[in-house]
């Protein structure tokens, strides 16, 4: 059987190449039917089937074709340099794959920035890494699909932003004329604050800590934090930071400044009404 195989070695490595492509589809197809039923993520499990059945498909067509490739070795000595250096991103594509798979800065799902480009991972081979670009100011994806060579996460440091997924400490300014007093509203801007954030005030202590018992720090959260500054022409800055559910950052943060806006105008026309004012 083995004989007649390297007798057949052209027509073994159609069929070995045709059998293990389909049973590799056939099987992310299944595993990514079974995890949309039960409503999981399995894209870590998806890539890593991807990698092994393509590993175990170069090996047995290397074993049909070893001699051949020994004497084409022999046969290119004195080109071996110039074919590393031909092939010299392709193999450091390789090395970072191997990186990423050994010391797991990331997996699949995690939110990471690399090079400036923050996305959530999809999918790694052995050549790129695929991210679902995400808009990092505002939590949100923008539709765009990132392909980071497997060598950058070698040459660039990685910023693994998985904890923004679920909760982040969303930080915004608003900033005003000095007109008024910023301190005749501060105390009730504060309460209103810590109403927004009621609904979830439990869940956001809880994963607040878990955050701090990973990372040994101390992190803003869950009470809301509002300061009072000036800025370089002297307008009045309302420093606000919130640890809330990523989704519903921008949400919290726009009632917020509804609740400031309406705080600071019944003071400005409350300022409006005074003698002086009126004169």
């Amino acid at each position: 059987m083995i004989e007649l195989i390297y007798q057949h070695r052209l027509i073994s490595t159609l069929a070995v190449a045709i059998v293990m492509i389909s049973f590799k589809y056939s099987l992310v197809s299944l595993v990514r039917k079974r995890a949309k039923k039960k409503g999981l993520d399995k894209r870590y499990l998806v890539s890593n089937i991807k990698n092994l059945l393509n590993f175990i498909m170069i090996v047995l067509l290397l074993s049909f074709w070893i001699d051949e490739i020994q004497n084409f070795a022999l046969s290119i000595a004195a080109f071996a340099v110039a074919i590393v250096i031909a092939t010299r991103e392709f193999i450091q594509c390789i090395i970072g794959f191997f990186y990423v798979m050994s010391t797991r800065p990331f997996r699949i799902g995690d939110w990471i920035q690399v090079d400036g480009f923050a996305g959530e991972v999809s999918a790694i081979d052995w050549v790129k890494t695929t991210m679902l670009e995400v808009d990092i100011d505002r939590y949100q994806y923008s539709g765009k699909t990132l392909y980071v060579p497997n060598n950058r996460l070698i040459s660039s440091p990685i910023k693994n932003l998985n904890f923004l997924k679920r909760y982040v400490t969303h930080h915004f300014t608003i900033t005003r004329d000095e007109d008024i007093n910023p301190y005749l509203i501060i105390d009730n801007l504060r309460e209103k604050a810590k109403h927004q954030c009621a609904d979830f005030y439990d869940v956001a202590t809880r994963y607040n800590q878990i955050i701090e018992r990973r990372l040994d720090v101390t992190i803003p959260g869950p009470e809301p934090v509002i300061e009072v500054s000036t800025n370089n022409v002297g307008h009045t800055e309302i420093r606000c930071t919130i640890f809330c559910p990523t989704e519903r950052a921008i949400e919290i943060e726009q009632k917020i400044m509804q609740e400031f806006m309406e705080l600071w105008f019944v003071e400005f026309n409350k300022l409006q009404q005074l003698p002086q004012h009126r004169n």
